[in-house]
C-alpha cells in the first residue's frame, strides 16, 4: 500500500512503520496502562517462555539518580539497597509500601553492594578504594584496601561464596574521574580478587580481563562469570562475558561465555554487559547498554550461552539482582532509575 510522504513522515515519527525505531516508553505518572502480556519482556527462544509471566509489568520504582548502581536485596529487612554513585549516597526501597529513603550519605562513592550470610551489607567503594562491611552496631569494617602494598584501583562489584570468601572486581572506573570518586592514578593491573574468610588476605584470582566489572557464581558455585567492559578504554578489548571453573580459591580454564554482539535492525551491534546474576536454572541475567533502543536493558543467556530473552528498558541498565520474599522479582538499576519485574525465574543466590 502506498503511503503519502506526509503521512509516512508522521507514521515514522510514531515508530509505526516496519523497521522504524520504537518510541521510548513512558513510565511517568500519566503514562498509559500496559496491555498484557508485557511487551518489553521479549521471548527470543522458546526456553525463555516459561520465565515470562503474562500479567507482570515492568515498573519504574524510583527515578532521579545520576547513575544508579549496585542493587542488592536484604531478605531480613525486605528492602532493596542501591548506590547513586555521583551523588555519593545509598538508597533504600521498602517492600511493604514502596517508600524510598536515603540509607547512607556520604557513602564513599560506593558502587556495588551485596549481603553476606549474616545479613551484613558489603559495599565496594570508589572514593576510598576499598571493600567495606557495615556491622550491626553501625561500625564499618575495612575488608580490603590494598594488594601487594599498593592501593586498590576502585572496587566495583562483589559476591559472597558459601565458604565466607568475598570475590570482587577492581576495574578502576571510580579513580578515572572526579564524578564517581576521586581522580587518581591506577597502581594495579585491573583484576578480580578474593578475600580469604580466615586470614583476610587479598588474593588475585585473575587479571586476564581488560576491565572486569560485574560478576556472579553459577547456582552450584562451580563457575564464576565476569563481564569485561574494557572496550571503554581499550579499543582491542572484547565486549563479552567470560567464565572460569572455580577450584577452591583458584580460577581455571577461562573462556568466553558469550559475546554481547547481536543483530538489531538488520545490522550487528554490541554493547556492554555490566552487572550480572544467575537464576536457579543457571541462566545468566545480564545488564546491557550503550547501544540504544531495542538493545539496552537486560539480556538473558542460557547456561549454554544462547541469548534466550530480553527485557527492554528506556535507559542504559547498569546492574541487576533478584529479590522479594520468593526471590522471583528482578530489580534493575538503569541510569537514573530503578525498575522491577516479576518473573517465574528465581535467583540462584540471595544477592
Amino acid at each position: 500500500m502506498h503511503i503519502p510522504s506526509s503521512r509516512r513522515s508522521f507514521l515514522s515519527s510514531l515508530g509505526l512503520l516496519a523497521g522504524a525505531p520504537l518510541l521510548a516508553r513512558d513510565f511517568g505518572p500519566g503514562a498509559p496502562p500496559v496491555r498484557y502480556p508485557e511487551p518489553d519482556v521479549r521471548v527470543l527462544q522458546p526456553a525463555f517462555q516459561k520465565y515470562k509471566l503474562g500479567s507482570a509489568p515492568v515498573e519504574r520504582l524510583h527515578t532521579g539518580m545520576y547513575w544508579a548502581e549496585g542493587p542488592a536485596w536484604n531478605g531480613w529487612g525486605n528492602y532493596l539497597v542501591w548506590s547513586d554513585i555521583p551523588n555519593d549516597l545509598q538508597h533504600r526501597w521498602l517492600q511493604e509500601d514502596g517508600h524510598v529513603s536515603v540509607l547512607r550519605k556520604p557513602a564513599s562513592f560506593s558502587n556495588g553492594n551485596t549481603f553476606d550470610r549474616e545479613g551484613r551489607q558489603i559495599s565496594l567503594e570508589h572514593g576510598s578504594r576499598r571493600v567495606t562491611r557495615y556491622e550491626r552496631d553501625g561500625s564499618v569494617t575495612v575488608l580490603a584496601d590494598q594488594f601487594n602494598g599498593k592501593p586498590l584501583n576502585a572496587p566495583n562489584d562483589g559476591v559472597v561464596h558459601p565458604d565466607g570468601s568475598i570475590w570482587f572486581t577492581d576495574p578502576g572506573y571510580g579513580s578515572l574521574m572526579n564524578y564517581e570518586g576521586h581522580k587518581g592514578e591506577l597502581h594495579l593491573k585491573e583484576a578480580v580478587y578474593r578475600i580469604d574468610p580466615g586470614s583476610g588476605k587479598v588474593e588475585l584470582v585473575t587479571d586476564e580481563l581488560f576491565k572486569p566489572n560485574g560478576l556472579c557464581f553459577s547456582p552450584d558455585y562451580r563457575t564464576l562469570y565476569v563481564t569485561d567492559t574494557g572496550a571503554s578504554h581499550y579499543p582491542e578489548a572484547p565486549k563479552n562475558i567470560k567464565a572460569w571453573e572455580v577450584q577452591g580459591a583458584k580460577l581455571v580454564k577461562g573462556r568466553e561465555f558469550v559475546s554481547m554482539e547481536m543483530e538489531l535492525g538488520g545490522k550487528k551491534v554490541a554493547g556492554f554487559a555490566d552487572g550480572i546474576r544467575c537464576d536457579k536454572d543457571g541462566n545468566v541475567w545480564s545488564s546491557a547498554g550503550w547501544v540504544g533502543e531495542g538493545y539496552d536493558g537486560v539480556h538473558v543467556f542460557s547456561p549454554a550461552g544462547e541469548r534466550i530473552g530480553q527485557i527492554v528498558l528506556p535507559e542504559i541498565c547498569s546492574n541487576v539482582c533478584f529479590g522479594g520474599p520468593r526471590r522471583n522479582r528482578l530489580f534493575m538499576t538503569a541510569s537514573r532509575s530503578v525498575y522491577a519485574v516479576y518473573t517465574e525465574a528465581q535467583g540462584a543466590h540471595w544477592c
